[in-house]
């Protein structure tokens, strides 16, 4: 097993911590000249957190495709591989229903928009996503070059799945041309351990480049809506990943927590399940002792069509703004909240601010006021860094589950 290095956790958090505490002194200072300032801001942190992003990103691809290829080239049972499916995409829908679900019930009976005013401006511009049609297009590449380049996962997952399969039947004429693909796995899987060990330099940079940007009042706006929105994240990610993995699996909580921590603050820092990919997988497969099976399925596809931090933020949003307007929201419409919340969730799964645009759609369907997402957007930044991290441990909790229930789970290595 490919170790990686010792206190990573203590020198990531350091390197938060010194993050915030940097970007609060450069934003707050008086004394330092606007040059330098701007100096520090674009050749620090915003360099500095851009090469590392970048390197996060530049593995995603091959990490994904070289480890889905190895595993779907070695499965004696195609059976398996349409139950891993099947079973993947149950569970990130369910969870995400659960999650808007959640942050309806919290909002509708704490009501963060009674008596709420702002003067906060519209954004200038709303933005467009592409429909469900166009997604599921998508997933089917004319150019898998173009989508690798665009970094489409769905449909860099279902080439890869294709490749893969075309291997398993041809090994044979091949010489084992499989086991070429799982020394390249080894290898890249290496390079993550390598960019990790940049990490609490990277953390520091992500973290600064927010703070010395917006500051830390933050929370002024809309102050209720922010704190019921974390306390329903945090009840998420504590108790309904906790029930899931205790009724599908009854493996260890703490062990678990435990070992994501480390994916939980990349997360965090980047906001990109995305961009957290390598780290991810690399968790699941030798932490977690998820079999790479499902590991390399489970995960890329989680971190595109599993929305669950996003339909929180949507549940919560669309009933904060249906107060602040003076309408009450029907039982009826609230379950049209959590479908549109479910299906969106697969419809923009690509697309950038997703949250955002799946928000714009919610809000048309009831005729609630557009220009209230200025008000949303305005708190946005920190939530969204917060809703990452929860996505990326559910793309775990989804992936214990389904290799559990396949067998597939190394429980002495989840367990070590």
């Amino acid at each position: 097993m490919i170790e990686t290095p010792k206190n990573l956790t203590r020198n990531i958090l350091l390197g938060m911590f010194l993050g915030f505490l940097v970007g609060s002194f450069l934003y707050y200072s008086n004394f330092i000249p606007d040059n330098l300032l701007n100096f520090i801001k674009i050749y620090v942190f915003n360099l500095g957190s851009g090469i590392f992003i970048n390197l996060l990103k530049l593995l995603i691809v091959p990490l994904v495709f070289f480890s889905l290829v190895s595993g779907i080239s070695s499965l004696t049972s195609m059976k398996s591989l349409g139950n891993i499916t099947i079973k993947t995409i149950v569970l990130y829908l369910s969870t995400t229903a659960i999650a808007v679900s959640l942050s309806l019930l919290i909002g509708s009976v704490f009501k963060p928009g009674a008596g709420y005013s702002s003067e906060v401006a519209p954004p200038e511009k709303l933005p467009q996503g592409q429909g469900i049609y166009e997604t599921i297009l998508d997933i089917f590449p004319s150019n898998i070059i173009d989508a690798m380049a665009q970094n489409q996962m769905l449909a860099v997952v279902f080439f890869s799945i294709l490749f893969g399969l075309a291997l398993n039947k041809t090994n044979h004429l091949t010489n084992n041309f499989s086991e070429s693909f799982e020394k390249l796995n080894t290898v890249f899987m290496q390079l993550v351990i390598m960019v990790i060990s940049f990490a609490p330099i990277g953390v520091f940079c992500l973290i600064g480049k927010f703070v010395i940007t917006d500051g830390l009042d933050i929370f002024q706006e809309a102050f209720k809506y922010v704190i019921l929105l974390i306390i329903a994240l945090l009840i998420h990610v504590i108790f309904t990943y906790s029930l899931i993995l205790k009724i599908f699996t009854n493996l260890s909580l703490l062990t678990f927590y435990k070992k994501m921590k480390d994916v939980a603050i990349f997360a965090f820092s980047t906001s990109s399940s995305a961009a957290t990919i390598p780290v991810t997988l690399k968790t699941v497969q030798d932490d977690l002792g998820v079999n790479k099976n499902v590991s390399s399925f489970v995960i890329p596809v989680g971190a595109t069509i599993n929305m669950d931090g996003t339909a929180i933020m949507q549940g919560m949003a669309t009933v904060f703004i249906a107060q602040m307007s003076g309408i009450d929201l029907t039982l009826f419409q609230y379950i049209q909240v959590v479908i549109l919340a479910v299906v969106t969730s697969i419809g923009t799964a690509a697309v950038p601010s997703a949250g955002t645009i799946t928000l714009v759609i919610i809000l048309q369907q009831f005729g609630l006021p557009l220009e209230a997402i200025g008000i949303i957007l305005a708190v946005d930044r920190i939530l969204d860094m917060l809703r990452t991290s929860v996505n990326v441990t559910g793309d775990a909790a989804v992936a214990c589950i389904v290799a559990h229930s396949e067998g597939l789970i190394d429980k002495n290595l989840f367990n070590k």
